[in-house]
């Protein structure tokens, strides 16, 4: 069963503008299947084959010549020598839509990009299945809470029930787990932290200890909502902090993990600088933080942490669906630990997000957002709480009770 993907758009569109397109993400999170899908027309060569590998790593300029475009070039990043071939072709034609590649290897790959085909390709970073996706709604404007964006989504709305969503977030977001229910949640996710760990991680970073690496993950899964403390990190798997620096990046970079920066400019002194980390599919930190079903999960002491990470994850992939590399998205604490959850900048207007897995926001909920009144040359735009109550109310001004479905 193929599940249709709003990245779609964004691909045909980047294959009008650019001579290459790529599509980047997390292992096993539908790049392949959402390319072959799109486009049925070019051929087809993955470099997970041993001997077209070998090819491409050896002979790249009569690879492409064997292969000659347009193409789809599959786990690319396994012969990154291919980019100088791939660039030059492009040079030598007016034509866009070339080459289509897709690699789970961020950390690897994109060095290789930025050196060899800026502004001739296009990238989408591809994360697991939206709600959007999942309940087949075909909305796919980036969230923002305004009363424009809420008329639009209402037409297209789902209900999703209480019980219905902490599934979702225990299950989390591959593709393969949402489409065979009869999946077993553990045995998938153990074998695809095998395969992260002994594929992208030991072949492109040499990580030596990988039960140490392992170990390293479970913290920061278990840290998913928090401000980062790498000190703290390193400590608890004794390890030095370059090392869990390192190791972090790892997990950034292959879009393991997100770090939400702090919103900062030059009056906003008393604000913190240290990011907030936030793992992307929550299934795959449920399994390693030992959440072992969604019933013990939304009744746990992390129940919260997981609400969170779950809706900015959402927002997040509203935001790559369509493109957009580098979200405007931030949180806002300062030093008397006042904060807001998110904050999404647009044309110079702060629009304020609170997030709640409670389903009776109070104003109080709000209170912080007047911060943003402090802070010069930005306005403060509408704002709200996400939250598990069922309808778009007023709760304050111009602040709104904002449902879980309306992302």
């Amino acid at each position: 069963m193929y599940i249709k993907r709003h990245a779609e758009k964004t691909i045909s569109t980047l294959s009008k503008m650019f001579g290459a397109v790529m599509v980047t993400g997390p292992r096993q999170v539908g790049k392949t299947t959402m390319l072959r899908e799109n486009v049925q027309d070019t051929a087809y060569v993955t470099l997970d084959d041993p001997i077209l590998r070998m090819s491409a790593q050896e002979n790249s300029n009569t690879f492409l010549k064997d292969n000659p475009p347009p193409v789809f070039i599959d786990e690319i990043q396994y012969a990154p020598n291919l980019f100088p071939y791939i660039k030059m072709h492009i040079d030598s034609s007016n034509d866009k839509g070339l080459f289509y590649m897709s690699g789970s290897q961020q950390f690897k790959l994109m060095k290789n990009v930025t050196e060899s085909l800026a502004g001739r390709m296009g990238i989408v970073n591809l994360l697991g299945l939206s709600l959007r996706e999942k309940y087949s709604c075909n909305f796919d404007e980036p969230f923002i809470p305004t009363d424009n964006y809420f008329s639009q989504r209402r037409e297209s709305i789902k209900e999703i029930s209480y019980d219905v969503v902490w599934e979702n977030i225990h299950r989390g977001s591959m593709p393969a787990l949402w489409c065979n229910k009869d999946y077993d949640w553990q045995m998938y996710y153990s074998a695809y932290v095998r395969t992260y760990i002994e594929r992208d991680v030991r072949e492109l970073t040499q990580v030596g200890d990988e039960n140490k690496f392992l170990q390293f993950m479970t913290v920061v899964a278990a840290s998913t909502g928090q401000l980062v403390n790498i000190a703290s990190m390193a400590r608890d798997v004794g390890i030095s902090q370059p090392t869990a620096e390192r190791w972090l990046s790892i997990l950034r970079t292959s879009n393991i993990v997100y770090l939400l920066k702090p919103y900062s400019n030059n009056i906003t002194k008393r604000t913190v600088k240290t990011p907030k980390l936030y793992f992307l599919d929550t299934g795959l930190a449920a399994y390693i933080t030992r959440w072992n079903s969604p019933d013990t999960l939304k009744n746990g002491a992390m129940s919260g942490a997981f609400f969170e990470s779950f809706v900015i994850g959402e927002i997040i992939k509203s935001y790559y669906n369509k493109g957009i590399a580098e979200p405007p998205l931030y949180f806002y604490r300062d030093k008397d630990m006042n904060e807001i959850d998110l904050i999404i900048e647009e044309n110079n207007t702060l629009y304020p997000i609170e997030i709640k897995k409670h389903a009776d926001p109070k104003k109080r909920d709000v209170a912080a957002f007047n911060l943003i009144d402090k802070i010069s040359g930005v306005s403060r735009g509408q704002g709200g709480v996400v939250c598990m109550y069922d309808k778009i109310i007023t709760l304050k001004d111009n602040d709104k009770v904002i449902p879980i479905n309306y992302l």
